[in-house]
């Protein structure tokens, strides 16, 4: 099958097997969230291609459509996309991970007295 033969836009609204995350029990910010991270995983795949382009202009001065489709990041370049990516998405998800540190470091309160306060709500 050739790229032209690709349906693209139907291969976008492939639907997920399973059922849907409610990590947030909240369906607006679910959605928001996935959003969100699809923009975010669309950007990385620019800062490859822009690393890329980068790259093979430092190398050969000069650049085709198929020198960009044909490269393969190998060695340094690889480590230091790793690298990259990772901090990418520590800053993107900087956020949840400060609440998630401030929720393990709270004290845990007594089943107890959490139960009289759900009870009284």
């Amino acid at each position: 099958m050739s790229d032209n033969d690709v349906d693209y836009i139907a291969r976008a609204g492939r639907r997920a097997k399973g059922k849907r995350p409610d990590t947030l029990h909240d369906f607006n910010a679910e959605r928001t969230l996935s959003i969100l991270m699809a923009v975010a995983g669309e950007v990385a795949v620019l800062k490859e291609r822009l690393d890329t382009v980068e790259r093979l202009l430092d190398d050969k001065g000069t650049i085709s459509r198929a020198d960009i489709e044909a490269y393969q990041a190998t060695g340094d370049a690889a480590y230091e996309r790793a690298v990259a990516t990772k901090e990418y998405v520590a800053r993107i998800m900087r956020g949840m991970q400060q609440e998630m540190e401030a929720m393990q470091a709270a004290p845990e309160r007594p089943t107890a007295e959490i139960s009289i306060e759900l009870k009284n709500s």
